[in-house]
Order: structure tokens, then C-alpha cells, then sequence
């Protein structure tokens, strides 16, 4: 439990120092002095949930990220109704990317989800099948869809062979921004017409 709570601090500065913001700015927006933040960054005060949750809140992480010890990825990995998922994104809060393996038949069974969020899906290998709302998509390999989770949705495979599929999910509706797209070709002249 020391161990745990000996990581707590660390954690809390790699989380401020990646937004770029000090410790006057996070003891403003959470109500804590800046001096309690300062030794509970540095191991000097004992983490409470008094002292946390407003943290965690503003970090927009859980609780359970703030306080659970660092696991290996291989740990990490969770299979739910044939989809294994493995989580590709170490930092607490934000986008979250995984890699997940469907076995054949996977999620067939699963009723449609609906939460908030925003979730971008990219077939690597095998067959996806994507129920949005009343539509109803087949992705093959090196397809991709995007889309709102607050429509009703489910992600299946059809095929008779496991589909690789990277997603990357944003739980407060995060949208990745692309900012390089491929170039159009130049529309093509009209041929001149013809002289008879």
C-alpha cells in the first residue's frame, strides 16, 4: 500500500507538467493551495480522497489511475464477449487507442451500446461488421469509420477468421483532428471539341 501510495505524487506532476500548467494554475481551478499541492507532488503530504477526487476531476482521469499500480501492458489486456482488447495508450485521461483482436462470431450476440463519446475504428486484417443506428456497414481490411457513441452502435465479426481492428476512443467526445489530408488530382480539362 506504501509502494502504491509513494507513486501517487509522481503521477500528479507527470499529469500537470504534460499540460503544460503550474501548480498555481491547477490550486486555482481545484481550490487547493498551492503549497499542498507541492508536497503532494513530491511525497511530502499523504494522498486523500478529500485531496483526489477534484484532481482527478480536473485531469479528467479516474481515481483508480491516480492510485492503481502500473501494470504491463500484457496485464492490461481484457477479452469480453470474444473481443480482445489491449490497451496501446499509457497516459491516464484523453484519447485512448487499442488494439483489438475479434474472434470469428465476436459481438454477434451483443445488444447495441449507446455512451458518451467518440470512437474512430480501422480494420487491419479480417472483416468488421458496424451497426450504427438503423445502418448497417461491412469494413474490410484498410477501411475505416468514425463515429458519435451516443448513437446506438455495435462492432461484430461476420467473418470465419479473427479481424485485427485499431481503435481510438475519446470518452468525453474528443475528435481527432487530421491536419494533413491526400491531394485531389487536378480536375482534368475538357477535351477541345471536335473539328469535323
Amino acid at each position: 500500500m506504501q509502494a502504491v501510495l509513494e507513486q501517487v505524487g509522481p503521477r500528479l506532476r507527470r499529469l500537470r507538467e504534460r499540460r503544460g500548467e503550474t501548480l498555481a494554475d491547477v490550486g486555482a481551478v481545484t481550490g487547493t493551495s498551492v503549497s499542498t499541492l507541492s508536497r503532494l507532488e513530491s511525497g511530502g503530504r499523504r494522498a486523500t480522497l478529500e485531496l483526489l477526487l477534484p484532481l482527478a476531476a480536473h485531469y479528467e482521469v479516474g481515481l483508480d489511475e491516480l492510485v492503481a499500480p502500473a501494470r504491463r501492458t500484457a496485464e492490461r489486456r481484457t477479452v469480453r464477449h470474444g473481443v480482445t482488447s489491449i490497451p496501446l495508450t499509457a497516459q491516464p485521461g484523453g484519447l485512448r487507442a487499442y488494439k483489438q483482436v475479434l474472434a470469428p462470431g465476436a459481438g454477434e450476440a451483443v445488444e447495441p451500446q449507446v455512451h458518451e463519446g467518440y470512437e474512430w475504428v480501422y480494420v487491419l486484417s479480417g472483416r468488421l461488421r458496424l451497426l450504427l443506428g438503423d445502418q448497417e456497414l461491412f469494413l474490410p481490411a484498410g477501411e475505416a469509420a468514425e463515429f458519435d457513441t451516443r448513437l446506438p452502435h455495435r462492432v461484430s465479426n461476420p467473418g470465419e477468421r479473427p479481424a485485427e481492428v485499431v481503435s481510438i476512443f475519446g470518452p468525453q467526445g474528443q475528435r481527432m483532428h487530421v491536419r494533413a489530408r491526400p491531394r485531389r488530382s487536378a480536375p482534368q480539362a475538357p477535351a477541345p471539341p471536335r473539328q469535323a
